[in-house]
């Protein structure tokens, strides 16, 4: 008699862009090791956004024989689109997103997770005022951005940027595709730093979704050299000013009323 397996209650979605440094250090195997030990059914889905290294191959060699882990393969798009492709292939009530170099454990799950047993639709994490692994310069300009984000947008919110946030399945089929990103003619090309998530969280809000901020554990483990080789300031000002540009966006298309029919 064929065992029939339990419709997972928890979709692990990760993003993967030239991941290949992340992923020869194990991100995955700890991603799998604490989810095997949990008592819930859960699926991994790892969403390959046309790498250009070798992140596809190793990704291929994790996941053989593990039959709660998949592979999606996408055109090249950013991280939205990949998160997206995920959602749709996932099957659990409640999605997580959480990106491969595993900054935020996957451990912190267990801070995340309680909260829908009280209701709320999404609860994302936050890396508190303290993020271990920024200079200086940057934990200076993130309290700025904080700062200047939340006198227009979100003031409830810490933090929009930690890349570790959950909601549950239905809430993100409709909210992702009202992104303005996705109706965008211009593909991306090569690593693009996204400030989708501020616009994400707005849509959740005026969707009437209740959201929950919960502080995670937060150090920075990126290994990439494949994504961004304009160095580390340079590429730190680079993702500044498009987060400027996405927060002045979402301010411009609530000031239209864009967002008004949700």
């Amino acid at each position: 008699m064929q065992t029939i397996e339990p419709r997972p209650h928890i979709s692990i979605i990760i993003p993967c862009y030239n991941e290949e440094k992340n992923l020869e250090r194990g991100v995955l195997d700890e991603v799998y090791q604490y989810l095997v030990g949990q008592d819930y059914a859960w699926e991994v889905i790892i969403v390959n956004d046309e790498s250009t290294d070798n992140s596809k191959g190793l990704i291929e060699h994790f996941a053989r024989n593990k039959k709660h882990v998949s592979l999606h393969d996408i055109p090249h798009g950013g991280k939205p689109a990949a998160v997206w492709a995920g959602i749709q292939q996932a099957r659990g009530e409640i999605v997580l997103f959480t990106d491969m170099d595993q900054s935020t454990p996957i451990s912190e799950l267990g801070k995340l997770y309680p909260w829908y047993e009280r209701g709320f639709d999404v609860v994302i994490g936050s890396r508190g005022t303290a993020r271990e692994g920024f200079a200086i310069i940057r934990q200076i300009g993130s309290a700025v951005f904080r700062g200047l984000r939340r006198m227009f947008l979100l003031p409830d919110i810490s933090d929009t940027q930690c890349g570790f946030k959950s909601c549950r399945r239905e809430a993100a089929l409709q909210v992702f595709p009202r992104l303005q990103f996705f109706k965008r003619e211009e593909r991306p090309k090569g690593w693009k730093v996204s400030a989708y998530d501020v616009e994400l969280l707005y849509l959740f809000e005026q969707a009437g979704c209740s959201i929950k901020e919960v502080q995670v554990a937060w150090q920075n483990r990126d290994e990439s050299d494949t994504k961004d080789q304009t160095g580390e300031m340079a590429r730190y000002f680079k993702e500044s000013l498009e987060m400027a540009k996405e927060v002045a966006r979402v301010k411009r298309n609530q000031v239209k009323g864009l967002y008004d029919e949700l």
